[in-house]
């Protein structure tokens, strides 16, 4: 009862500061001199209204999906691996440049994108995991400094080495690479049943095996695993390679699925939404997926709202900002102990009227 108590309380915090977000937003709304219902309908509308519009919500969720399990990951084991955009990047670059070098196509030109796309993005994760570990460097920092260094990266492949004519862009990959629609007429592509499928392993890695239970038990508190004789610094390590494998894989799924090319400002900001993602999602694999996928209606069908009321775009990166302040600030304050009496003292109110009754 107390186990089902405490995941209500994790449920309703994003909910609630979901519903607090669009509450300011329709005020704002209001404010423009909208009518806020019709605002919001045309939201959902734009991003939910028609099979073409589910696909290309879908089909947007894919990168935030890949970045937010990236965190969501990392995150359980304790450590803070920021630099989801980073991995992302290389995977995305590492798969173009293998398959365009060796001039691959079809299937084996798939697999192998993929695959050196998720080692690549594994082995980026794996910089700031060593640096940790051996060194005690702060793994925030030297996360965020790899995800210039791989932007920097990506700029030199499309601005010199494999550049597409005079355009600051590579060309794109040949069209047997190009990952098909799942179903004809919408347009997310098999991308996104990869991701999906990556999430529901980390799930059921994470909470259905005992080396899932040892992670977590090492990001609750990492002394007292260590004096349980689990092997810290080993799992550190490999959250990092985990997780960037994730968003390296991620990269390599959304070049063949959705850009085909690399370009200027390509997975920019993917990194910091991933983590504002898994934090919302309370670090829940599944919940990430349905937070993700809630990120990418809003940006999709705040085009839709703007054509519709006049309403603009920004006003939906307003409510996924507030959404982000609302969850994180939620999740502060359910781990004061004032709150967590508060929370005792209702549930045993409440279990007494149920018995008296």
């Amino acid at each position: 009862m107390e186990k089902l108590r405490k995941s209500l309380t994790t449920f309703l915090v994003p909910l609630l500061s979901i519903l607090l977000a669009f509450l300011i937003g329709a005020i704002i709304m209001a404010g423009l001199g909208a009518n806020p219902l019709t605002a919001m309908y045309a939201l959902f509308k734009g991003a939910f209204g028609t099979s073409a519009s589910v696909g290309t919500t879908l089909n947007k969720a894919v990168p935030l999906i890949f970045t937010s399990l990236c965190a969501c990951f990392a995150y359980k084991c304790g450590v803070y691996n920021l630099g989801g955009e980073g991995q992302f990047l290389m995977g995305a670059t590492t798969g173009f440049c293998v398959v365009h070098c060796l001039g691959l196509t079809g299937l084996p030109g798939i697999l192998a994108a993929l695959v050196t796309g998720t080692i690549a993005g594994g082995i980026w994760g794996m910089l700031p995991g060593i640096l940790k570990i051996t060194r005690g460097l702060n793994e925030m920092i030297i996360s965020i400094m790899l995800n210039y260094v791989a932007t920097l990266f990506m700029g030199v492949i499309y601005t010199s080495w494999i550049r597409d004519a005079n355009m600051p862009q590579t060309p794109s990959v040949d069209d047997s690479l190009k990952l098909g629609r799942v179903i004809s007429d919408m347009r997310f592509t098999w991308a996104l049943i990869i991701a999906l499928a990556v999430g529901l392993i980390l799930y059921y890695f994470l909470y259905w095996t005992s080396s899932g239970f040892k992670l977590r038990a090492v990001g609750l508190n990492m002394t007292a695993s260590r004096f349980n004789g689990f092997p810290v610094k080993r799992y550190i390590l490999i959250s990092f390679i985990v997780s960037g494998a994730i968003a390296g894989l991620g990269g390599a799924s959304d070049l063949l699925g959705t850009q085909y090319r690399l370009i200027n400002g390509y997975g920019s900001g993917y990194g910091f939404d991933g983590v504002a993602i898994a934090l919302i999602g309370q670090l829940h694999p599944i919940a990430t997926i349905i937070v993700a996928i809630f990120f990418a209606a809003l940006r999709v069908g705040s085009t839709s709202m703007q054509v519709s009321t006049g309403v603009p775009t920004s006003v939906s990166d307003i409510i996924q900002a507030l959404v982000i302040v609302f969850s994180v600030a939620g999740m502060a304050l359910t781990k004061l102990p004032e709150f967590e009496a508060f929370r005792l003292r209702l549930f045993s109110k409440k279990g007494k009227e149920e018995v008296n009754a």
